[in-house]
């Protein structure tokens, strides 16, 4: 299953930000990777290398590799609406990102780990496509040999908090989600210029 492998803490340097959750090692090297560290002088960056870099980071924030992206992309453009708002409303869609912001994996990566072994349910049926998009009333459960198993308990016990998203509602008694709705731009936290991934892919 095609999927990014490469070293996390040097692509979060190279952004900036943390790309794949809590990473004591980039606490520690904040500053761009590289042979001088923190002291090589960088140039100041074209307008095309900005926006390439949006798209890089929503690639690598949401685990998703560059054909699948192009697709979304495109499906967005042919939806009514702001395309770059359409864009990440479809992958905040996704079944693996779904799992992860109801705090059934502490990170992305693990949510699509949960899917890809069959862990999860959607409307009752096994569904292991981590990209699969989700509807408005569709439900997000853990199976039932599956509800005890550490990895999800200890994430659902520690990330209560995080499930407090305007589109999901979470039923702890159940260990169940509900995808209400597409979120609105303002309510999607992740710190991505859509814009210029648009301007990007218009050229």
């Amino acid at each position: 299953m095609a999927r990014y492998t490469g070293p996390r803490t040097k692509k979060s340097r190279a952004f900036g930000e943390s790309l794949f959750g809590f990473d004591k090692a980039f606490d520690k090297r904040k500053y761009p990777p590289g042979q001088h560290g923190n002291n090589r002088r960088r140039k100041q960056a074209s307008d095309y290398k900005l926006q390439l870099m949006e798209k890089q980071k929503a690639k690598y924030t949401y685990g998703v590799l560059e054909k699948q992206f192009r697709n979304l992309f495109t499906k967005a453009s042919s939806k009514g609406g702001v395309t770059g708002e359409v864009l990440l409303q479809y992958l905040e869609a996704r079944l693996d990102n779904t799992v992860f912001r109801l705090g059934m994996s502490p990170t992305r990566r693990g949510a699509r780990q949960l899917v890809s072994h069959k862990h999860i349910l959607v409307n009752g049926i096994v569904t292991n496509i981590p990209s699969y998009m989700m509807r408005p009333g569709d439900v997000i459960s853990v199976r039932g040999k599956s509800r005890n198993l550490e990895v999800i308990n200890d994430s659902i016990a520690n990330k209560s908090d995080v499930r407090n998203w305007g589109w999901l509602q979470w039923n702890p008694e159940r260990m169940e989600g509900t995808f209400l709705e597409y979120p609105q731009r303002e309510a999607i936290p992740e710190k991505i210029n859509e814009q210029l991934i648009v301007e990007l892919y218009s050229k």
